[in-house]
């Protein structure tokens, strides 16, 4: 008779006692130039995340020059009075950086990454980039050239058209927030290495730039490196500028931008709501998860998985500018797409869940995943420096407190059912939503038509 095998089992591991979790709270301290520093000491991240804010908002470019703060800050790195362009990169190439700068409605932002050990010649490229950019012809040229050439891809993506004429319809045309963030073809061709010293000169100082350095800052005297580099650059002193307020239309309405032969139709419905200084701001963020913030959520369930008009459909709450009297706006929208012959069927479907949720509420089960899922994860989501240096730039961008993030996660935490419901009805009216379509119109027109929940009109897809 042949023995059985036996088999020895170890032990399971048993989990350890969970460790409470907060976002981290910043240092804050300011250079003898007058910049303003948020430094955050997080043990064992080698790779050391900077974020410099600078208040270059794109309602401060000239007429007729939308689209320069884009350029000027994409010419950040190419080249300073001690390096040309490709000698400025491979300096950062040989820290093992990485530099990267965009500008939007509060400013430009630059990003740079570096390991530790390399910090202080990587900080010093980032200062002679802030304290005298070349901004030299051929370089501004081919940024230009670079530029125009990203604007036809643009607008032959769906997505990125939805949200230009959303802005357009949304914003007075008088408004910086209706045109597109980084210039039309006629504005960025009038772009000259002028225009962006021009610019730079005029916007770019110390006293009202922010600087924020996470990571692992164990052995480095942050405060002498942080003066021999963004500390030596100087300027002149200046007050921070008016913030306009924002104002948009969102009268119900449907436009459809056409796209003849289009085998599926981009949605983008959207409005304009309270931000991050509102109170209502955690119900709304828990509110609008649970409409459309995961495959969970009420219109995946019913546009995807019962219906198959989508691969998914999202709801979100963007900022879109803040100022420091705690005034501002974010943009609320839902966002998809469908195959066309079920645009208007879709649609209808999407009314039905925002007209359920008003009159039926949210449930309990959905508020308690919706809060595990932001919460629970918010240790992962800033396992890395980056993550963490990104919100606190936010966080300063929008003039909000030091530890709001932490204050935000125990408001979602605290947040009841009645008050996300009533939140996201209020977010999202069916009557005060301005929806574009980007599809054939030929053949979704006269059955968006027939669903009443707006004046339909076409424009051209340029």
């Amino acid at each position: 008779m042949t023995e059985l095998a036996t088999m020895d089992f170890h032990p399971q591991p048993q989990p350890g006692e969970a460790r409470p979790w907060a976002f981290p709270a910043p240092g804050r301290g300011t250079l003898d130039n007058g910049m303003t520093v948020l430094r955050c000491h997080r043990p064992g991240q080698q790779v050391v995340a900077v974020e410099v804010l600078l208040d270059a908002p794109l309602d401060a470019e000239p007429a007729g020059l939308d689209g320069v703060a884009t350029i000027m800050a994409r010419a950040f790195s190419e080249g300073t009075d001690k390096h040309s362009a490709e000698e400025f990169a491979a300096e950062l190439e040989r820290c093992g950086a990485t530099l990267d700068a965009h500008a939007d409605h509060p400013g430009v932002r630059l990003s740079l990454e570096v390991p530790v050990s390399r910090l202080p010649k990587a900080l010093g490229l980032l200062a002679d980039a802030l304290r005298s950019p070349a901004f030299a012809d051929s370089e501004v040229e081919r940024l230009v050239r670079n530029r125009l050439d990203e604007i036809p891809h643009e607008t032959a993506n769906p997505a990125r058209r939805a949200a230009k004429e959303l802005s357009r319809q949304l914003f007075p045309a008088a408004s910086r927030m209706s045109r597109p963030r980084q210039g039309t073809e006629e504005t960025v061709e009038r772009i000259d290495s002028a225009a962006v010293r021009a610019f730079y000169e005029r916007h770019v100082r110390p006293a009202t730039a922010t600087a924020v350095v996470v990571g692992d800052l164990t052995g480095v005297d942050l405060d002498a490196l942080l003066g021999e580099t963004l500390g030596a650059w100087t300027g002149e002193p200046a007050k921070p500028r008016p913030v306009p307020p924002v104002t948009a239309d969102d009268t119900g309405r449907v436009i459809i931008v056409d796209r003849p032969g289009a085998v599926q139709t981009q949605l983008l419905i959207g409005r304009v709501g309270a931000d991050r200084h509102d109170r209502v701001w955690p119900a709304q963020v828990l509110g609008t998860y649970c409409l459309g913030g995961t495959l969970t959520s009420r219109l995946d369930r019913v546009l995807r998985e019962e219906k198959g008009y989508t691969y998914g459909v999202r709801a979100f709450g963007q900022v879109l500018r803040s100022a420091p009297d705690g005034t501002g706006a974010a943009m609320l929208a839902i966002s998809g797409s469908v195959d066309t012959p079920n645009t208007g069927p879709a649609l209808d479907d999407l009314w039905k869940v925002l007209r359920t949720l008003a009159a039926e509420g949210l449930t309990d089960a959905e508020r308690d995943v919706a809060v595990q899922n932001l919460v629970g994860v918010a240790p992962l989501k800033f396992e890395t420096a980056a993550a963490v240096a990104s919100t606190l730039a936010d966080q300063v961008e929008q003039h909000l407190p030091d530890g709001y993030q932490a204050a935000l996660y125990q408001a979602l935490a605290a947040t009841g059912t009645v008050e996300a419901t009533a939140a996201v009805v209020s977010a999202f009216p069916v009557d005060r939503l301005v929806t574009v379509l980007v599809g054939d119109a030929a053949k979704i027109a006269e059955p968006v038509r027939a669903l009443g929940i707006g004046e339909v009109s076409v424009v051209a897809a340029e």
